[in-house]
C-alpha cells in the first residue's frame, strides 16, 4: 500500500491512473495532473492567448475530469490529456467568440482597394458604374461588399447579421472585389 506523497510520486503514470482507477483515490489523479500542468498551461496559452484565461482552463479542466477520469479508456496518459486540453480550449472560444478578431492590417488593405471606387470626388458616371456592377454581383458577395465597406461592419458584424461564417465572409470579400474591380475595368471608368 502507499503510505504517503513520495510513494506516489514515484509511480509512473499507468500506476497512478490505476490506482485512481480502481480506488478513487483523488491524491493519485493530483500527483499524475500536477505532473501535466506545465504542458497544460503551455497548450491553454497557445490556444486562449491570456495567461489568466489559460491559469481558469487548466483548472477548470482538473475540476471537469476528476469525476470521471474512470470511465475514459486511456492507454498513454500524455497523448490523451493533450488532445482533452486543446479540445476543451476550442470549446472555450467557441463560447467566446461573439467579436471574432480582425486582421487589421487586411482591413486597410482590403479597404483602400475598394475605397478608390467608392471615392467621393468621382463623377456621376463613375458611381452609376458602381453601382451597376453591385448589381450584377451575387447576393452574398454584393450583401458582404455592402456591409464591409458601405455600412462599416467588422467581419463579426457581418457574420452575426447574415449568418455567414468568418471564412466565407472573408471570400466574399475577396472574390466581390475582385468581381467589381473587373466590372468598372470592363466599363472604361
Amino acid at each position: 500500500m502507499l503510505s504517503g506523497k513520495k510513494n506516489i510520486s514515484k509511480l509512473s503514470d499507468e500506476e497512478l491512473l490505476a490506482i485512481y482507477n480502481s480506488s478513487g483515490k483523488t491524491d493519485c489523479f493530483g500527483e499524475l495532473y500536477n505532473r501535466y500542468i506545465p504542458l497544460l498551461y503551455g497548450v491553454c496559452l497557445k490556444y486562449l492567448r491570456d495567461a489568466d484565461k489559460a491559469q481558469d482552463a487548466v483548472m477548470q479542466l482538473f475540476e471537469n475530469l476528476l469525476p470521471k477520469i474512470s470511465s475514459y479508456e486511456i492507454t498513454v496518459f500524455r497523448t490523451w490529456i493533450y488532445s482533452v486540453i486543446k479540445n476543451h480550449c476550442l470549446q472555450i472560444l467557441r463560447k467566446e467568440i461573439r467579436e471574432i478578431p480582425t486582421d487589421f492590417g487586411t482591413y486597410d488593405m482590403e479597404s483602400n482597394e475598394v475605397l478608390h471606387l467608392l471615392s467621393e470626388n468621382d463623377d456621376d458616371e463613375r458611381m452609376d458604374a458602381l453601382k451597376n456592377c453591385m448589381e450584377k454581383l451575387p447576393d452574398t458577395q454584393r450583401i458582404s461588399i455592402a456591409r464591409f465597406f458601405m455600412d462599416e461592419m467588422s467581419y463579426a458584424d457581418i457574420v452575426e447579421s447574415t449568418g455567414y461564417t468568418l471564412n466565407r465572409v472573408k471570400s466574399y470579400i475577396q472574390n466581390g472585389k475582385r468581381n467589381l474591380k473587373i466590372c468598372m475595368e470592363k466599363q472604361n471608368v
